[in-house]
């Protein structure tokens, strides 16, 4: 099973196009997920979709799904656990923005086929993967709020370390699909406002999390009732 996993990323980076094929950019999308344990044995996802104006930043609205995982959860394949939620939401949408920014890694992954690569090129859209953890590459961590500094692997820059706030640790920020490293820093630089995550994912990770919330007291509410 795994093999055949590996097979399909492979794929799927072979797909990828990291450079930059954006028209004009007026709408940007975020999505993050947030995860419900419901028993033991039950877990489900709940994936949330913003789209906002550029560069202005201003919400103009969101989709989200609700959907039983269905893949356990094993470092380097994250994709096909989160994927097809983000995925349905996407498709929800009555109007989809030109590009969208991912809470996840791009083509800075083992096999270059991060979670917003595997997006990006499954709806065959522009996407941008911004993540909190490195996991592969190597580069020079920056010091100050607004410097960036390249991380590379097997030879190839695969995204940018990003110092956006003081105080805390720098973001990852990597192309997903057609965009290239370049215009996905300067993007994310564009949707910056006073939080350490850009306006995209953090308004996307704040929906997310307040489905979760109102989805564990639904389901908190009806095992009380029916114990």
């Amino acid at each position: 099973m795994m093999e055949d996993l590996y097979r399909i990323q492979e794929e799927i980076a072979s797909r990828a196009i990291a450079e930059d094929r954006l028209d004009a950019l007026n709408l940007v999308g975020g999505a993050d997920q947030a995860f419900l344990q419901l028993r033991a044995d039950e877990e489900e996802i709940i994936s949330a979709v913003v789209v906002l104006e550029y560069p202005s930043m201003r919400l103009l609205y969101h989709s989200s799904v609700i959907m039983p995982v269905d893949f356990p959860y094993i470092p380097g394949l994250l994709s096909f656990r989160e994927a097809p939620a983000i995925i349905a939401a996407f498709e929800k949408l009555d109007t989809k923005p030109d590009l969208l920014m991912i809470d996840g890694c791009g083509i800075n992954h083992p096999r270059f086929a991060g979670l917003a690569t595997h997006v990006g090129v499954t709806l065959d859209i522009p996407t941008i993967g911004v993540a909190k953890n490195l996991l592969c590459g190597t580069g020079s961590i920056p010091d100050k709020p607004g410097e960036a500094s390249p991380i590379t692997y097997h030879d190839r820059e695969v995204a940018y370390y990003y110092k956006s706030k003081r105080g805390c640790r720098p973001l990852i920020v990597a192309p997903g699909h057609k965009v290239s490293p370049g215009t996905a820093l300067s993007i994310v630089k564009c949707c910056m406002r006073k939080h350490k995550l850009p306006e995209p994912t953090r308004l996307a990770h704040l929906c997310a999390n307040k489905l979760k919330r109102e989805r564990g007291k639904d389901n908190g509410e009806i095992r009380r009732f029916s114990t």
